[in-house]
């Protein structure tokens, strides 16, 4: 029995869409899922593809706003908090301080080099600038994004480089729960194992992750608690 309140509560959670292009038609990835996480804990949610994963993460970080049920939060700043129904300025500063989030698709604005896009984080943390960016060179270095590549836009990147800057800034600034979408897909055998290490890394340093995948094999070994989200939850 745990003794120790979990960091994370998700309770009956809902998403629908309304697809108003066709007749206002309503599309519902899942209803009724309910699981805690634990601190410092690597928490796998599964399933096949299309059951609803990576919105699971969207409505924990915020991007989708869930319809139904709550997600209860145990943050440093404002303590227990409803991320179904926090103020949108308590998520701002709630993603700078303490949640991350690394989706499969990297999303920068263009002309901003690899080195700034993985530094920002720790700018918002209020880091100095040259200290954030020799922060990050080692991470893109750990990570095998060449020096030479450094000022140019990932936007640049293929697939899985563009991945590895994904990951370089969420892991860089060390937060209290981490969301990972698909952390190990586009990536070469070499880069998987660096990213199962600095996942490990993370999570014995007191981070606690959520992800999502397919890869379960890779994660296994660090998995601590799942859930497995079918079809019929969305039945």
């Amino acid at each position: 029995m745990h003794t120790q309140q979990p960091i994370l509560e998700v309770r009956d959670l809902e998403k629908y869409f309304r697809l108003h292009v066709l007749d206002g038609r309503k599309i519902e990835p899942f209803h009724g899922i309910s699981f805690e996480v634990q601190r410092g804990k690597l928490f796998l949610v599964s399933g096949r593809s299309g059951v609803g994963k990576t919105t699971i993460l969207k409505c924990i970080y915020r991007t989708y706003l869930s319809t139904g049920g709550s997600i209860w939060y145990d943050s440093q700043l404002f303590g227990r908090i409803n991320m179904v129904e926090a103020q949108e300025d308590q998520v701002v500063r709630l993603r700078e301080h303490e949640l991350g989030y690394c989706s499969q698709f990297l999303k920068v604005l263009p002309r901003v080099s690899a080195l700034d896009v993985t530094a920002e984080p720790l700018l918002k943390h209020g880091m100095k600038r040259q200290d954030a960016q020799d922060e990050a060179a080692r991470w893109l270095r750990r990570l095998g994004i060449e020096e030479s590549r450094w000022q140019a836009s990932p936007l640049t990147f293929s697939g899985g480089e563009q991945q590895r800057v994904n990951l370089a800034r969420a892991f860089i600034a060390a937060p209290r729960l981490l969301l990972l979408d698909e952390p190990t897909a586009s990536l070469d055998a070499g880069s998987k194992s660096i990213v199962l290490e600095i996942i490990k890394e993370a999570k014995d340093s007191g981070v606690t992750i959520v992800t999502v995948t397919h890869d379960t094999a890779a994660l296994l070994a660090l998995v601590d608690d799942s859930y497995i989200l079918e079809r019929e939850d969305a039945a």
